[in-house]
């Protein structure tokens, strides 16, 4: 692992023996301390027992979010402890919330320097994927200016400020990804996106589910609503903004993460027949839509306190408005028929439209190509190996921003796990020739990948495996007899369209049938921001649409074992 410039001694991995080092106290450097350092994205710092967390990301210049002059109060510097948790001082009680290896910046403490702690925080800047705004010519937002005053579906909110705004945001499992709109001419003055900081909570819906049901109940709300304001706070400064000039807030995300991020109960999700209470409530005739709207005072957003926060329609179960937006973003409803639209993520979901009829199903696919559950996963940020080719029986690779690298991400783990079967180097079934454990991807940086790692991607590869062959078989389709396949998430619009046929990733169509389009759940929520009557649409699009539970099927087991192989899908 290569060592910051300013650093003495020599390199090693991660929780690994001790090093000759520089110790920083005030503004000094002290010479020849054998010390452990404090590793962050490779770059280091040497360990002084006494110094917490966030003095080391300090001295890296690492941005860790805080708004209570780290009192631990605000919940917000949670950072990973990757290794060397044991070095750490006990859990504080403002950490009670957390499980390891989480913890609060501002409260953990070095206690013994003789070893290496590598962290990583929750809320990294990512790369976001998505189509310049142009889908809406002619705005018709719900929020618009008469003469003097802003009115909101007919009613007055409040006075002219001169402007009237916008924010679209896609809550992922594992990235936020949202928009700052102009309202009147559609304009994006902002977009961002950070990894989703309700990871302490767990990498998937369901651990999410799990935590938000003991007595930390609230945290995940917290965390979410919190990353937002911090967003939007950097933008409205960056840019010059008044808050009270944002009207309305459009949200879209799975049913956990939308229901979550509005404060309800998210338990029913979890348990058969896995629905929100919002979809619950709308088949006994309850409601008339599965949408939610709320006040921003009453979330705590920082735009307009009267700007309403709306939470657009879920589909069914896991199924929800995230999928939604991607149907409007892509107009799936009047593309080619048969066509199929996957959403590639923590938890990826497909649609199926043929003669008329829609199927859809959510596949519990995991972290997996996401960054979770593989030793040298990582989200699609700076440093992240995200190709891999082979040349001369030799690993070669490209990262993110052209930095020596931190991890793999999606695309990069597509590229090697295709790499490795064509060259011979894995079986399908994931084992290693020579008997081997691991293979080194970067061994300069200490980048392996395992056995471990290869079956958790051949599980979730096998999750996605069983929704789209499920979904084909009630149509009575096979993959070739799909006229357009459209591959929506920012890491689908980077992977390989060749090595993922190669390992089963997607089904085989041809390659100019497939159709990359980014974060169209951004997109879609974008749109649905800027247009009252696309909005008004999606009630009934959602409505038409069959929800497959995959796992009832009577092929699940079949499907699912036979997606485990890193092979093309035989049809």
């Amino acid at each position: 692992m290569a060592r910051h410039p300013d650093l003495a001694g020599p390199p090693s991995g991660p929780g690994e023996g001790r090093g000759r080092g520089r110790i920083l106290l005030g503004h000094a450097w002290i010479e020849g301390t054998d010390v452990g350092d404090l590793i962050h994205e490779g770059r280091r710092s040497p360990l002084v027992v006494g110094r917490s967390l966030f003095d080391y990301a300090d001295d890296l210049a690492v941005v860790v979010p805080a708004s209570c002059r780290r009192t631990g109060r605000c919940h917000e510097c949670v950072v990973e402890v990757r290794a060397g948790v044991e070095s750490l001082s006990p859990r504080t009680e403002p950490e009670g919330f957390l499980r390891d290896p989480y913890r609060l910046a501002c409260q953990a403490d070095v206690a013994d320097a003789s070893r290496h702690v590598e962290i990583a925080v929750l809320r990294r800047r990512l790369r976001i994927v998505t189509r310049a705004a142009g889908e809406v010519p002619h705005p018709d937002p719900v929020a618009v200016r008469d003469g003097d005053v802003v009115l909101y579906a007919g009613e007055r909110i409040d006075a002219w400020r001169g402007a009237i705004r916008g924010v679209a945001v896609d809550l992922g499992t594992t990235t936020i990804a949202w928009e700052l709109l102009d309202l009147a001419t559609g304009e994006v003055l902002h977009v961002g996106a950070i990894e989703n900081p309700q990871r302490f909570g767990g990498s998937d819906v369901i651990s999410r589910i799990a935590y938000d049901a003991d007595e930390h109940r609230g945290e995940l709300r917290q965390a979410v609503r919190k990353a937002l304001n911090h967003e939007l706070k950097e933008a409205y400064a960056a840019l010059g903004i008044d808050r009270r000039t944002v009207y309305e807030v459009v949200v879209v995300g799975n049913a956990t993460m939308r229901d979550l991020f509005f404060g309800l109960d998210v338990s029913p999700i979890g348990a058969r027949p896995f629905r929100s209470v919002v979809e619950t409530e709308f088949r006994a005739g309850a409601r008339t839509t599965t949408g939610i709207v709320a006040l921003a005072h009453e979330l705590g957003i920082l735009v307009h306190p009267q700007a309403r926060v709306v939470g657009c329609p879920l589909i069914g179960s896991h199924v929800g408005a995230d999928i939604a937006a991607d149907l409007v973003a892509t107009g799936f409803a009047d593309g080619p028929d048969p066509a199929m639209l996957i959403d590639v993520g923590t938890n990826t979901e497909v649609v199926l439209r043929s003669g008329g009829r829609y199927l859809a199903a959510s596949c519990p696919a995991g972290p997996a190509f996401e960054g979770g559950s593989v030793r040298h996963g990582m989200a699609a940020a700076v440093g992240a190996i995200e190709s891999v080719a082979s040349e001369d029986g030799r690993l070669t690779y490209r990262t993110i921003g052209d930095v020596p690298p931190v991890g793999i991400c999606g695309s990069g783990l597509v590229d090697l796990l295709a790499e490795l079967t064509r060259t011979g180097a894995m079986t399908p079934e994931g084992r290693f020739a020579g008997g081997s454990t691991q293979v080194a991807v970067a061994p300069d940086e200490g980048i392996m990948f395992s056995r471990a790692d290869a079956s958790a991607l051949a599980q979730a590869k096998a999750a996605n495996h069983c929704g789209t062959g499920i979904l084909l078989r009630l149509a009575g389709l096979v993959p070739a007899d799909l006229r357009r396949l459209t591959l929506a998430g920012a890491f689908a619009s980077y992977i390989d369209i060749a090595n993922a046929v190669a390992i089963g990733f997607i089904p085989p169509v041809p390659a100019d049938r497939v159709d990359k389009v980014g974060n169209a759940s951004l997109r879609g929520a974008r749109i649905m921001l800027l247009s009252g009557s696309r909005r008004a649409g999606v009630d009934a699009l959602v409505r038409r649409i069959e929800h497959i539970e995959l796992e009832t099927h009577p092929d699940f087991f079949d499907l699912f074992v036979e997606g485990c192989r890193f092979a093309p899908i035989e049809v």
